[in-house]
């Protein structure tokens, strides 16, 4: 009796384990230190762009926009999501607009690469570009080390 509960013990102690990395991918981890993709193509990433031309802010400091400007639309399924954490658009341009000292309404977002895993937000805060970069549902300035 007792080796047949040390047996089934050990066969319950090493499952495997899935888990994903930043570009979206599932990845299973085996008991025996191996490892492969599950989902082998790269989830697609949504990029907007826009042509710029220049535009001047409350501030009087200068973003290169276009006069018919409008803000990119980002995917409905991605943003739900990102409601849970509170880490919408929304959400984001609260922060940029903290960071910056300036309105919501002042922050202009310029353009957007994102999945449901991170994105990169280009904006103009107040005449300012600035780029925040979102992990999950952390939201933090990006900062250029070179």
């Amino acid at each position: 009796m007792t080796s047949l509960f040390f047996i089934s013990f050990l066969s319950f102690s090493q499952d495997n384990h899935i888990v994903k990395t930043e570009d979206g991918r599932r990845v299973l981890l085996k008991a025996d230190f191996t490892w492969e993709y599950i989902d082998l193509v790269k989830p697609k990433i949504k990029e907007v762009k826009t042509e710029t031309t220049v535009a001047k802010t409350s501030k009087g400091d200068t973003c290169k926009l276009a006069e018919d400007f409008v803000e990119p639309k980002l995917d409905k399924k991605i943003q739900t999501e990102l409601k849970k954490g509170r880490a919408t658009i929304i959400h984001v341009k609260k922060k940029v607009a903290k960071d910056n000292k300036c309105e919501v309404e002042d922050v202009i977002l310029l353009s957007a690469k994102e999945s449901k895993a991170s994105g990169i937000y280009h904006f103009c805060a107040n005449g300012t570009k600035v780029v925040y970069k979102r992990s999950g549902h952390s939201i933090a300035k990006k900062i250029k080390l070179f």
